[in-house]
């Protein structure tokens, strides 16, 4: 029986990985280089502190970079364009529908603590959580279960009772490992990545139905690999 719902962070919840990327994409033109998506998504869904994207840049245009001055403009490019996005399409009414189906909710987070709060806070959704995991509170972040095995602990939830809600290969590669049904809704960045973990995929959160979800999911036992 599902008793909760554990959902990623960045690029799921809001989209935030768009205006990272797109900000290292101008750092990359500046110096005559090239930020490709494929060389990008060795980090998405990573801790941003087991990633040097200054040393890929270094690599790409062959020669060091002036990393204080960069990051000097690029912080305040990559803030203000993150603080223009909002909760993405379809997750306010997932959340209050698996509320008021009396739903246990988590965020499974690769990020910081500090980081995945303030942006709950900032888009109204910190009261829906009754956990939250990030790279804080774990030895290994995704694709390691640990962060999806925490959030269980702290709903008190066996794998079989929590559906995952991921937007990254690593991201479902974690939620597998823990033994979680994992639906996976790509965005702009990940869309044409492969999926090879993943239960379920869908374009959108937008219209979907949890209640009907979680039915066909009860009645689909994990490790099946539908996708819709």
């Amino acid at each position: 029986m599902i008793r909760g719902l554990i959902f990623d962070f960045d690029g799921l919840l809001v989209d935030t990985e768009t205006p990272i990327f797109t900000v290292w994409e101008e750092v990359f033109r500046e110096y005559g280089g090239t930020l490709t998506l494929a060389a990008w998504s060795e980090f998405i869904g990573r801790s941003p502190c087991t990633f040097d994207p200054y040393a890929l840049l270094e690599e790409t245009v062959g020669r060091p970079v002036a990393r204080e001055e960069i990051e000097s403009r690029r912080r305040p490019a990559e803030a203000a364009l993150v603080e223009r996005e909002g909760i993405l399409p379809g997750v306010s009414e997932a959340i209050e529908e698996a509320r008021t189906l009396g739903l246990q909710l988590a965020v499974a987070s690769s990020s910081s603590r500090q980081w995945v709060l303030r942006h709950l806070k900032r888009i109204g959704l910190a009261p829906a959580f009754a956990a939250v995991r990030c790279s804080d509170d774990v030895m290994e972040t995704k694709p390691a279960p640990d962060l999806y095995l925490a959030a269980l602990d702290a709903l008190s939830l066996d794998p079989e009772e929590a559906i995952a809600f991921e937007d990254s290969p690593r991201g479902a590669a974690a939620a597998r490992s823990a033994g979680i049904y994992c639906v996976v809704i790509p965005n702009g960045l990940t869309r044409s990545l492969p999926f090879e973990d993943a239960d379920r995929i869908l374009a959108s959160l937008d219209g979907v139905s949890i209640a009907a979800l979680i039915h066909s999911v009860e009645g689909d036992p994990v490790g099946v690999g539908e996708r819709a």
